[in-house]
């Protein structure tokens, strides 16, 4: 009985790895309805990829249109980062009460009423509005792609699959630039308006797939105490009847369901609610808590901060700076550029379930930091050079490349596959919607600030920075990054706290060697008086 239970579990006793015929140990196939239900939910970050894409290009023609200064374009630029934060902040709670599948709803719903704000947009404030509905439907995709993915995937190709949303961000990046490029022969006054109004197309397809196709998370069903729907979706998503029980006896646990309680609908236990998650995140966490939302929180804060809206939002603006003076000729190298950024984003989705998370987080900062020192080195020889120097603009082209597909193999997708996989059940909804809070502010941040920084510091000062943070964080996710592959969700809550304990650990030893230290003193002194 022992032994059945932990083959059921997907536990093999040891005494039984000889009893298994070679055919047997063989890869297992991908599960085609997860995979469909992945894709899907991934429609949703499109959003936000075609929106950044689109205006690297939309704003060289609407500048000259609307007759805007470079304050106003930053501000224009990144300020629907700064929006999002109103729909990630509320789709934490929002999934929560009406579902995951609902929520990709308003997203597409909520950003096709903004996209057609900014195609008919007449003068800049109304283009504002237009960027605040869109950010707020970009927010809400962005943590319910992610969150919902994790949900439904098996665990075997939870890294594959938790990676779409980053896959279609940066296909979204890649149709925005198509689209630059498209409509570039336009007249000015129509050519921005078309490359930001198309963007409503996308919304309207993802909303009707959704509603016709999708089935809800079965972790949110079993959040609910609708447990006969969440075996139904979990048999579907699992790649055995054996692994959907084990699937759904974890979800019980962690949602405080007894494993023995097997009807169709349940009166779940109530838990704290939304101020004690807060709570159990922040105010008073475990020491696992801790180095979850450290590290979760963490991951997302740096994969902007080094640098990547900058050099996907201006980019034509980095290769004038590099030697390409023709619009048309710079929003083909942009076009390349993302080519090949979306290329290496798909090598990555077949790596995260080989390799590793932290192998190839690692890989992506280190060389990040040394393509960004390189692309700082060229743009300051054609900065000093009189001349044309082609292996500077050669290096700058090629760095640019190089970084982009540093970042796809690694911190692009990781972000979202780490965040959205290591906070608990009952905490992940609004843990993810707290680290992709800190995902859109430092954007905001870093793609608000880009033309005045070049202004301060040149370009090639800028890049210089952005280097040195992502030296900083290969060295955060080498000290506090715990490798998730191959865990269950509910298992890896128990991989994180080990660096809190050690220093806990270390001050008590301090502390006892100090304590002896005093006792030794004590007593010298006692024998010296007497």
């Amino acid at each position: 009985m022992e032994e059945e239970k932990q083959i059921v579990c997907g536990q093999l006793p040891q005494t039984s790895l000889s009893d298994f015929d070679p055919p047997k140990l063989k890869t297992r196939k991908r599960n085609k309805y997860a995979i469909a239900c992945s894709f899907l939910a991934s429609l949703s970050s499109i959003l936000l990829g075609y929106d950044i894409g689109v205006m690297s290009g939309a704003i060289i023609y609407g500048k000259k249109d609307l007759n805007i200064n470079d304050v106003q374009v930053e501000i224009l630029v990144g300020i629907l980062n700064l929006y999002s934060l109103l729909g990630s902040a509320a789709a934490g709670r929002t999934s929560d009460l009406i579902g995951r599948r609902s929520t990709m709803v308003v997203a597409a719903v909520i950003f096709l009423i903004g996209a057609l704000l900014m195609g008919f947009a007449p003068n800049y404030a109304f283009l504002m509005f237009g960027r605040f509905i869109a950010g707020i439907g970009v927010g809400y995709a962005l943590v319910i792609a992610p969150v919902y993915t994790v949900e439904v995937s098996p665990e075997s190709s939870r890294g594959f699959l938790t990676s779409f949303p980053e896959v279609f961000i940066n296909g979204g990046i890649l149709l925005g630039y198509v689209s630059n490029v498209a409509f570039s022969k336009l007249p000015t006054h129509l050519s921005w308006r078309f490359m930001l109004g198309i963007g409503a197309i996308p919304s309207v397809f993802l909303a009707i797939s959704i509603i016709t196709t999708m089935p809800e998370s079965p972790r949110w069903l079993v959040m609910k105490g609708r447990l006969h729907e969440a075996r139904i979706v979990l048999n579907k998503t699992s790649e055995s009847p054996e692994e959907a029980e084990c699937r759904l006896r974890d979800i019980k646990e962690a949602a405080g369901i007894p494993d023995h309680c097997n009807d169709d609908v349940v009166q779940v236990p109530k838990h704290p609610k939304g101020d004690n998650v807060w709570k159990e995140l922040f105010i008073s966490p475990t020491q696992s808590i801790k180095h979850i939302v450290l590290t979760g929180i963490g991951i997302h804060f740096f994969q902007q901060a080094s640098g990547i809206d900058s050099v996907v939002l201006y980019s034509p603006t980095i290769f004038e700076r590099a030697g390409i003076k023709s619009d048309h000729d710079r929003l083909l190298a942009t076009v390349a550029m993302g080519c090949v950024k979306t290329l290496f984003i798909l090598v990555a989705t077949f790596l995260l379930d080989r390799v590793g998370r932290r192998p190839l987080l690692l890989t992506s900062f280190g060389g990040m930091t040394i393509s960004l020192i390189l692309l700082s080195i060229g743009l300051t020889v054609i900065d000093r050079s009189n001349g044309h120097v082609t292996w500077a603009v050669a290096l700058c082209v090629m760095m640019v490349s190089v970084y982009v597909a540093l970042f796809s193999i690694g911190a692009g997708p990781i972000a979202w596959v780490y965040g959205s996989e290591v906070f608990p059940l009952k905490l992940r909804a609004t843990g993810f919607s707290v680290g992709v809070a800190v995902n859109r502010v430092t954007s905001g941040v870093i793609s608000m600030t880009f033309l005045s920084l070049e202004k301060a510091i040149t370009i090639q000062g800028a890049f210089f920075l952005y280097a040195g943070i992502a030296g900083i964080a290969w060295v955060f996710f080498f000290t506090l990054m715990p490798e998730t592959q191959g865990k269950t969700l509910e298992e890896t809550v128990a991989l994180f706290g080990t660096f809190f304990k050690w220093r806990s650990t270390a001050r008590e030893l301090k502390g006892k060697k100090m304590n002896n230290n005093d006792e030794i003193q004590m007593a010298t002194g006692d024998v010296v008086s007497s």
